[in-house]
């Protein structure tokens, strides 16, 4: 028996149909981050000055403790999608089993920590 007919060799092995998406998404959080920096440089531009007390009262306002939150998911979901793409196309085997996992851990427990920061600063626990 042969090996079949042409399109019978390579019929799935073309595109997952995943990359798509993951391109879309990387390039949304990368203009969401675009205009939320903008938002966040202007912000801080029109405070009258940046001291602590004043940084803390600012924050603690809902509009840019949200934007803060925004900014935050936004930022470590590129980031992880940036560098699952790196891990993807450099580290072969097991290896690219656990830099995955290890990215995802990262990237969450840095995500959980800036909102935590956050809602601490918003609801006044500073």
């Amino acid at each position: 028996m042969g090996n079949g007919t042409s399109i019978g060799r390579v019929r799935g092995l073309g595109s997952a149909g995943h990359g798509t998406h993951h391109w879309l998404v990387q390039r949304f959080t990368a203009v969401g981050n675009l205009l939320l920096l903008i938002w966040l440089g202007a912000s801080l531009l029109l405070l009258p000055n940046l001291g602590y007390q004043t940084v803390v009262e600012w924050i603690a306002r809902p509009i840019p403790a949200t934007a803060m939150a925004l900014l935050i998911i936004s930022s470590f979901w590129h980031a992880r999608l940036g560098m699952q793409v790196m891990i993807e196309d450099y580290v072969h085997g097991a290896n690219r089993v656990a830099a995955l996992i290890a990215l995802n851990l990262v990237a969450f427990a840095g995500a959980a920590f800036g909102l935590f920061c956050v809602i601490r600063l918003a609801l006044g626990g500073a």
